[in-house]
């Protein structure tokens, strides 16, 4: 009786065990280690996007860095004219706005104090009431412009010639209407490469 009744604690004991085996966990499945081996794929793109963004911002800086030396250029006022003195620049400017003929060899520049004859070959000629310029090209083609600058980039302009021809004496009359009739100017800047061009031509008389 002793040997049954170990026999079916025994029996018993088993079925326990078998019952508590089955409620392990079971081992995760390739399936489902899936996330986990996708994760360098992901770094990867990760990477790419990074990368990216940092190309995208050293492009973004040296754009900046163009316009900001671009913005320093012109509050300074840098310019190529800066090499030349402000009556050069003065009398290029004039002569490309006024001047008869732009193709020339030279560009010669002489200045008139007041009290000059407008014409010191007619004794009944007026005189020029201020210091005045004269700019001629090397050719009597050329023609040639006769002013007084007013320093606020305006000019007066005198309607006399480079060489009087006519009758002779004209009459006080007649040179008093020359003066009178002087045309105010307001001067442009121009380009820059003309006025360069112009003031490399210059010579003073």
């Amino acid at each position: 009786m002793k040997k049954i009744t170990r026999a079916f604690y025994f029996s018993v004991a088993i079925a326990l065990l078998a019952g508590c085996g089955n409620d392990v966990e079971p081992e995760a499945t390739d399936s489902e280690q899936t996330p986990a081996a996708e994760t360098p794929a992901e770094e990867t793109e990760d990477g790419a996007t990074t990368d990216q963004s940092r190309e995208e911002d050293d492009s973004a800086a040296k754009e900046s860095e163009t316009s900001e030396s671009e913005d320093t250029d012109s509050e300074t006022g840098e310019s190529e004219l800066d090499a030349y003195s402000s009556e050069q620049i003065e009398y290029a400017r004039v002569w490309l706005q006024l001047g008869p003929n732009q193709e020339i060899d030279g560009l010669y520049v002489k200045q008139i104090p007041s009290g000059t004859p407008l014409n010191p070959n007619d004794e009944t000629s007026g005189v020029y009431p201020e210091d005045v310029i004269q700019l001629a090209g090397s050719r009597l083609v050329d023609g040639s412009v006769t002013y007084s600058g007013n320093g606020d980039g305006t000019i007066n302009v005198y309607n006399v010639p480079l060489r009087w021809d006519g009758e002779y004496p004209a009459g006080e009359e007649f040179y008093e209407e020359l003066i009178n009739d002087t045309e105010l100017v307001e001067i442009d800047t121009g380009d820059d490469e003309e006025v360069i061009r112009l003031i490399k031509l210059q010579e003073t008389e």
